[in-house]
């Protein structure tokens, strides 16, 4: 099943989110290799495709996983995560209408 893994990062966390990119980006590799990834990516802080200092508010991930579980378990080791990028994590199901 898909699960949408929404995340909100912390105010003042972008040095910390370009310190983790590299493993976090790693980790979506994995997913993509595997088939599982459907769409990832950063929210904005501004209203433009590279916000420079304003930064990100935060990341959405689609990805299958067998379980509700298992795609808590794959947020909460996040590079993120543990670098304190995001302040608030919300994983839920997801069906997938369009395209």
């Amino acid at each position: 099943m898909l699960y949408a893994i929404i995340s909100q990062d912390r105010p003042d966390s972008l040095g910390d989110r370009l310190r983790a990119r590299p493993d976090h980006l790693a980790r979506l590799e994995t997913l993509k290799n595997d088939g599982r990834l459907v769409l990832a990516g950063p929210h904005p802080a501004i209203d433009s495709i590279d916000p420079g200092p304003a930064g990100f508010s935060g990341s959405l991930v689609v990805a299958e996983f067998a379980s509700l579980e298992d795609a808590r378990a794959w947020a909460d080791a996040d590079p993120y995560q543990a670098a304190g990028v995001y302040e608030q994590v919300t994983v839920k199901p997801f069906r997938q209408v369009l395209p």
